[in-house]
C-alpha cells in the first residue's frame, strides 16, 4: 500500500514538471516568456534574467524558475489533479 503511493508522489512530482516544460516550450520566445513570468507575479527584473537563459527547458523546469511561477495551486485551478490525491480519494 504504501509502495504505490511514494509511485505516484514520485510520478506527480515528474508529471507536475512536464506540464511545466510544455508551458515553457510553449511560450517559444523570450519576450513571451518574460511577459508570461510577470504575469504570474515574478518580479521584472527576475522575469528578464530568467527568460534570458542559457539553460535547456528541462533544467529550467527544475530550477526555482518556473517552480515559483507556476505553482502547484495555478496547476489546480487549470484542472491538474495529482494522481496521488486521486488515488486517496478513490481508494476504499
Amino acid at each position: 500500500m504504501a509502495n504505490i503511493q511514494t509511485k505516484l508522489k514520485t510520478l506527480d512530482e515528474w508529471l507536475r514538471n512536464r506540464l511545466r516544460y510544455c508551458i515553457w516550450h510553449d511560450w517559444k520566445k523570450g519576450e513571451r516568456k518574460r511577459k508570461n513570468l510577470i504575469r504570474l507575479g515574478v518580479p521584472q527584473n527576475q522575469a528578464y534574467a530568467w527568460n534570458r537563459t542559457r539553460m535547456g527547458g528541462w533544467a529550467v523546469v527544475q530550477s526555482p524558475i518556473l517552480g515559483t511561477a507556476i505553482t502547484l495551486s495555478r496547476l489546480r485551478r487549470k484542472g491538474y489533479e495529482s494522481m496521488l490525491g486521486y488515488y486517496l480519494k478513490v481508494k476504499v
